[in-house]
């Protein structure tokens, strides 16, 4: 059962792509949403088994590196971790499976998009399951290539082109940082298997710990982005919105957290990359949520928001709470994805216009997309006793129970950006569905609503997005919980979870709810009663400037691409024309082959024909043999010095060897 809810995802891509001439499209949609489908069910079935029952399984399929000092197996963990992060991935894949046979109906390429999709989800099933870092990277890479080939899939498109490249070379820099980060757990450990580094953790060198802890975070900021890694993921909303849902809920970004939570019996021993964890996730979640104050595109306001919730998850890693950053992705995931369908919804039913600018008054054409929405925004504002509520609060009111420089830190910083959070949300409410409209005329006379393969996956999310975090709380960060059981590690120093419940002041625990009611009342406000406002605001010359630089999301791309990429190009082409074509081909092949060829031209012009020169050699060789024989007489009577050996043989080389001229 375990294998096949592998298999089965993996089977829907082969028959979806390799087949697709012979079954069709419809075929194609059957099948591939009947494996996720099954595959769902199995999972919850694997919930149920593993987590609920407490029965983790193992299983060894074979051996991949069998050499002395490495063995590296194909091998698969269930665990209450492994089982929890299938129920996100695999129900929210099938669904959007689902959304995508009434979305993507129009395209030619049906069959090469389901494929993708079903092989997108079988790798991210690799990644979550793996029993050692090694088989674990092949899911992580697999999800990176695939990912690629899924931004890209109008490939005629420039734009989407340049942000699958984007994409794919800037996790190739966290890649490299996670390459080095297995090489040295294997250098440290030994093995890299989660069993035996796992159970190693407290014995090792902190420094060793803390280096292994920051390259695993380098790979985690690049799949997660977070600063500075981060600039891939706005620009991955050209591919279809199937994949933007796909990609930024359920696999590719959660990635890099559930690298963080598996790895927590060796980050808990290094209280420094704690601290960065802590200093980066917080930093990550401000700047993005300021940066989406001011975008105009419906898709990318809430990539920046999914960006500012990943700072959230990241947080709660450096603070030691990795069973509420878990349960946070799983929370997210459920209401970014219905944000993300939703916003499908409204972009396929409006001419395909995505700038909120150009929208309004949707709400009349639009009734039940609408109230998606506004389901999936009110629990992405931690609303009370929606999904969201149940983790987003608790991470802020652990971050101050920290009672530390950095807890206090990501406190601030967390409690500012959920006010910012509910003020884009509530813009982008406002703005597409709210206020007057500012569409073509044409555009509203046929915007309707969707048929059911559309509405039914919006409605599941939609009650997830209302339920799923009341239900789940007390599983999964409840006070006394053994949930995860061995899963996950917190060290006893590093439990405040009771402190946090219990012991913060009434208004640490409201401020951030305050906060969010402010910043969504005043949006409405704003978009509403008062648009001047926002529009005098750009005016002045500080507002202009402070648009710019958010809307230029921090001037990131610049300094990446003037000084980074520029620079990186300098410095490829002097290695190119002075190193490699000029010292190394001097010196090396080039060189070599003209002192050889000229040599050899030299000593052919030795054979003149003529005698007189012939006995000159003679003397000559002669003299080169007395010169030998008596050297050491020479030398000894100090007659000859070493002056006269110069000369003597430059005479030779001169005579030997004449001018080409």
């Amino acid at each position: 059962m375990y294998i096949s809810i592998l298999i089965l995802p993996l089977l829907g891509s082969l028959f979806s792509g390799l087949m697709g001439r012979k079954i069709g499209v419809t075929g194609a949609h059957l099948i591939t949403c009947t494996c996720l489908i099954l595959s769902s069910l199995l999972a919850s079935v694997a919930y149920y088994e593993v987590g609920i029952c407490g029965s983790p399984v193992s299983i060894h399929l074979t051996n991949w590196i069998d050499s002395e000092f490495m063995t590296i197996s194909w091998e698969f963990l269930f665990d209450q971790l492994t089982v929890s992060m299938f129920i996100p991935v695999l129900y929210i894949s099938s669904l959007i499976h689902i959304f995508s046979t009434d979305y993507m109906s129009e395209d030619p390429h049906n069959q090469r998009f389901f494929s993708y999709l079903s092989l997108f989800t079988f790798f991210m099933l690799i990644l979550v399951s793996g029993a050692n870092y090694f088989v674990m990277f092949v899911g992580w890479e697999g999800i990176g290539v695939v990912s690629y080939l899924l931004i890209n899939f109008w490939f005629t498109r420039l734009q989407a082109n340049k942000a699958a490249i984007l994409a794919l070379t800037m996790n190739r820099v966290g890649d490299m940082g996670l390459s080095i980060g297995f090489f040295a757990i294997f250098a440290l450990f030994g093995s890299i298997d989660y069993a035996t580094v796992f159970s190693l953790g407290s014995f090792m060198n902190e420094t060793a710990i803390t280096i292994i802890g920051l390259l695993l975070l380098t790979g985690a900021m690049a799949k997660s982005a977070q600063i500075p890694l981060h600039s891939w993921l706005p620009g991955s909303m050209e591919g279809p919105t199937p994949v933007s849902a796909l990609i930024h809920a359920a696999t590719l970004v959660t990635a890099g957290l559930y690298l963080l939570v598996r790895s927590s019996p060796i980050l808990e021993y290094s209280s420094t990359a704690l601290l960065v964890i802590t200093l980066v996730g917080a930093s990550t979640a401000f700047f993005a949520a300021t940066c989406g104050l001011v975008q105009n595109d419906l898709k990318r306001i809430i990539a920046f928001s999914t960006i500012s919730q990943l700072g959230y998850m990241v947080m709660a890693v450096g603070l030691s709470q990795y069973n509420v950053a878990l349960m946070h992705v799983v929370n997210h995931a459920f209401f970014k994805a219905l944000l993300f369908l939703g916003a499908g919804a409204v972009i396929h039913s409006f001419a395909d216009q995505q700038d909120v600018r150009k929208m309004g008054g949707l709400v009349n054409f639009l009734p039940f997309t609408y109230t998606a929405m506004l389901v999936g925004s009110l629990s992405l504002l931690a609303t009370p006793f929606l999904t969201g509520f149940y983790s987003k609060d608790l991470i802020i009111e652990l971050a101050y129970g920290q009672y530390s420089f950095s807890g206090t830190y990501a406190y601030i910083l967390g409690s500012i950006t959920a006010g910012l959070t509910a003020f884009y949300s509530f813009r982008l409410i406002s703005l597409v569905f709210l206020t007057v409209p500012n569409g073509p005329k044409t555009s509203y006379l046929n915007s309707h609503e969707a048929n059911l393969a559309v509405i039914i996956p919006l409605f599941i999310l939609a009650l997830f997005s209302i339920l799923f975090g009341y239900f789940a709380s007390d599983i999964f960060v409840g006070v006394g919980s053994d949930f995860f059981g061995n899963s996950l590690f917190i060290h006893p120093n590093n439990v405040n979870l009771i402190e946090a419940e219990f012991s913060l002041p009434l208004l640490i625990k409201l401020l951030p709810a305050i906060l969010s009611l402010l910043g969504a009342l005043t949006a409405v406000y704003l978009y509403h009663y008062q648009p001047n406002f926002i529009i005098n605001l750009t005016e002045t010359s500080l507002g202009r400037e402070i648009y710019t630089f958010l809307n230029g999301k921090y001037l990131f791309d610049v300094v990446y691409n003037n000084y980074i990429i520029g620079g990186g190009l300098k410095l490829g082409y002097i290695i190119s024309k002075v190193l490699d074509r000029g010292v190394i081909e001097l010196i090396g092949p080039y060189g070599l082959a003209n002192v050889l060829t000229n040599t050899g031209i030299n000593i052919s012009k030795l054979d003149t024909g003529i005698v007189t020169t012939y006995a000159l050699y003679i003397v000559l060789a002669l003299l080169s043999i007395i010169f030998v024989l008596f050297n050491s007489l020479l030398i000894e009577n100090s007659i000859f010095d070493t002056r006269h050996l110069i000369v003597f043989l430059f005479t030779l080389i001169t005579i030997t060897f004449p001018s080409k001229h």
